[in-house]
């Protein structure tokens, strides 16, 4: 057998992901905040970036009105140009003009705030409720416990979850301790008379008795409607729960009522979440019959590449031409920060194209409402933005627009379509809260049925089963109609007729 080399020619097609265009692809998809912690990052790695100070960015604009050049404002942001998708090709080249490159950073967007700004201050933002955990640890120190005690109580506290219950046993207390079961129960019942009322309960039963003895309205009726008859309870059933204690309904719906006022999850007071400012990306106002679009670069860092290295590599200062390895190292930063840069321009035109698409599907919903919003697939957008699909899904990640409907997600533009009987497509977020409307509407006293909602959407023209009312109510978080029921105890003997 013979080996002989030879050569061939061979034309391929492959894709190759820069690094150039990796990093344009994070930032698209990244919301304000990652943004923002993105930037403030690469500033600290790449000495050649730095932020423009006001004074610097209205000099710069001054100078580029006296040289008549166009800037950039919130409403010459719009362009007739399409907005072309990041291909990472010819970025960072040798050939690349860094002399006529952008001497300064732009922001293609409006910053909102200041004197008039609706934001919260931050004062409201700043300040830490107390949590269950320091409410009880507060209450042990003014307890009377010995040594021993105080080392089991902050065990059984340091095993309460969120909703206030007792999540360790007591032979796992005991056994951390090294003591009894029996010194460790006696330490939980003097804990569980602490507030909030039923804290330490290890189940919901025990919760309830607790709150029930608290509050001095235990007797033998409730305590055997808690123990026995909790299923009935949460279905409403208080027929049923009277015929099994034989005692007249009169007296089980005022035990019912005096039930209803317990916190099932006591502890859950102390662990509410706080209540986050939205940023909006973007925002949409009406100016005259037109919607406007305005970027909001507020609090967004202005970027540009530090005027003394840019002299450097240019080789300005004489002394510093042989430094070969400082110039390299140089070059390989402003290339970075370049590409930075670029990227958010780029990344600000993408999602401003994005938008003016989602306006131009939507504005009905801009006029007039949730009612009016129409189907949307990211197929649409695509074709109408001339960009891929996973480019639009990278846009409307983790944004939200503020728009004269409210502030909204990106995402919640998009949406699958339920046709009425005319044959025309409904959004299904629409219908969603068609139902909402019609369940609050409803008698709490006699909720209307799944059935009964879809015979309402019927009647305006929305055709869908009685099993599709369920499942976008169950996604809505909306109980049943048995849970929703609430009963009238103002008048026992109109219930019991």
């Amino acid at each position: 057998m013979v080996f002989e080399l030879k050569q061939n020619l061979k034309l391929t097609q492959q894709l190759v992901m820069t690094p150039q265009l990796q990093q344009a692809i994070k930032l698209l998809q990244l919301s304000r905040l990652e943004l923002l912690e993105t930037i403030n990052q690469e500033m600290w790695e790449n000495p050649l970036l730095e932020e423009e100070t006001n004074d610097d960015y209205q000099e710069s604009n001054t100078d580029q009105e006296d040289d008549g050049v166009a800037t950039l404002d919130r409403e010459n942001t719009k362009t007739n140009d399409r907005t072309e998708e990041l291909t990472g090709e010819g970025d960072g080249k040798e050939d690349f003009d860094w002399g006529s490159y952008l001497e300064d950073y732009v922001s293609t967007g409006v910053s909102y705030g200041g004197k008039d700004s609706d934001a919260s201050s931050w004062d409201n933002l700043l300040t830490q409720k107390p949590s269950l955990v320091d409410h009880l640890m507060w209450q042990l120190k003014l307890s009377r416990f010995t040594e021993s005690e105080m080392r089991i109580a902050e065990q059984i506290v340091g095993n309460l979850d969120q909703n206030g219950y007792l999540m360790a046993s007591l032979e796992e207390i005991a056994a951390a301790e090294g003591v009894d079961k029996a010194l460790v129960e006696g330490v939980l019942k003097k804990v569980q008379e602490f507030d909030p009322p039923g804290v330490a309960a290890r189940d919901l039963k025990e919760c309830l008795l607790l709150q029930a003895g608290i509050l001095g309205i235990s007797n033998d009726l409730i305590e055997m409607i808690i123990k026995e008859h909790l299923k009935d309870l949460e279905t409403k059933n208080y027929a049923q729960i009277a015929k099994k204690l034989k005692v007249p309904l009169s007296e089980v719906l005022q035990a019912v009522l005096l039930i209803s006022n317990m916190d099932p999850k006591p502890g859950n007071i102390y662990n509410e979440e706080r209540i986050e400012t939205i940023i909006p990306d973007v925002y949409i106002f009406k100016s005259g019959n037109e919607y406007k679009i305005v970027l909001n670069d507020d609090g967004l860092p202005r970027l540009r590449i530090n005027n003394l290295y840019r002299e450097i590599f240019a080789g300005a200062r004489g002394d510093l031409k042989t430094a070969n390895n400082g110039k390299k190292y140089i070059k390989e930063k402003m290339q970075s920060a370049t590409w930075l840069i670029r990227s958010i321009q780029q990344r600000q035109k993408t999602i401003y194209r994005v938008v003016e698409s989602i306006v131009k599907f939507q504005q009905d919903f801009f006029d007039k409402g949730i009612n009016f919003l129409k189907p949307l697939v990211l197929r649409d957008v695509a074709e109408e933005a001339g960009m891929h699909e996973s480019t639009i899904s990278r846009v409307v990640t983790n944004k939200y627009m503020h728009t004269p409907q409210g502030i909204f997600m990106l995402k919640y533009f998009f949406g699958s379509s339920v046709h009425n009987t005319s044959g025309d497509a409904i959004a299904s977020k629409s219908v969603k809260e068609e139902i909402k409307r019609i369940i609050s509407k409803e008698n709490p006293c006699k909720p209307y049925t799944d059935l009964e909602i879809a015979g309402f959407l019927e009647a305006s023209e929305i055709s869908i089963a009685r099993r599709t009312v369920a499942k976008y109510r169950e996604m809505m978080g909306i109980l049943p109609s048995p849970k929703r029921k609430k009963m009238d105890f103002s008048d026992y003997e109109s219930i019991v007729s």
